[in-house]
């Protein structure tokens, strides 16, 4: 297969536990991209958390906030906000619990507690800067993706609660509250819709677990060797960790390098 383009999830893929991007990693995308083979990021993070890796990487489009907003070459080309109604009844139960709350913009981030301690040990981990503080915010501008702050055993009280709202945990204390139907994929198909490319030429990278559209999507998925173990069954290839020269090995599986 003639692979035309390739999607890279950032957490455990293209950066390791230290949000470093191992050199070698950074040799085969700079050599992917002398091929004329475009890399795109497809990540959970909103844009204000990795544009120093895509400035590192050289990397100008990418699917965010899990498929929510996709940009290409600096046009949006998706976009698909969490409905105020869901939101509303969100904070109500969270606030009922003692959960505090995250509210990603597509340009800045608010949490509805003030340093919270499950929200600073959760987004200390991504190594960006700790949210402001608007309990409001939810209702003032758009929103595409929220953290919600639990423990697992606390899951069940919202898992069977929102018709429109979809969770997925990936911190102990945190969850990505996303459009139920939406992923990755979604946000991939609409990109690749547009630059008229079928997924069956999209190569895909992932670890964790809202990977699993987005590497059942592509033509080519490719599973990190430090992946979730639920993952692993949704790839094609499972390739080596994200520091023992995963990415180069996996691009060279797709016939991308050499």
């Amino acid at each position: 297969m003639n692979y035309q383009i390739v999607f890279f999830d950032i957490d455990g893929t293209l950066v390791n536990d230290a949000k470093e991007v191992p050199q070698d990693t950074i040799d085969a995308i700079a050599e992917l991209k002398s091929k004329g083979i475009e890399p795109v990021i497809a990540t959970g993070r909103s844009p204000y958390f990795f544009q120093p890796i895509a400035e590192l990487l050289h990397i100008n489009s990418f699917v965010s906030l899990n498929g929510a907003y996709v940009v290409y070459q600096g046009e949006t080309l998706y976009s698909q906000t969490l409905p105020l109604q869901s939101l509303e009844k969100l904070v109500s139960l969270s606030a009922s619990h003692g959960h505090p709350l995250v509210f990603q913009g597509n340009e800045q981030y608010y949490a509805n507690t003030d340093a919270h301690p499950y929200i600073v040990e959760s987004v200390a981990t991504l190594k960006v800067i700790q949210p402001g503080f608007d309990p409001e915010y939810w209702s003032k501008a758009p929103i595409y993706q929220a953290f919600l702050h639990c423990e697992e055993k606390d899951e069940h009280l919202y898992l069977e609660q929102f018709d429109q709202l979809r969770l997925i945990r990936w911190h102990p204390s945190a969850m990505d509250v996303t459009l139920k139907g939406g992923s990755k994929a979604v946000g991939i198909a609409a990109m690749l819709e547009r630059l008229g490319i079928p997924l069956s030429a999209a190569v895909a990278f992932g670890d964790g677990l809202n990977d699993k559209e987005m590497l059942q999507a592509a033509g080519l998925g490719i599973a990190m060797g430090n992946s979730h173990p639920d993952l692993l069954a949704f790839a094609d290839y499972v390739t080596s960790s994200v520091d023992e020269g995963g990415i180069r090995q996996g691009l060279r599986h797709a016939g991308l390098l050499t």
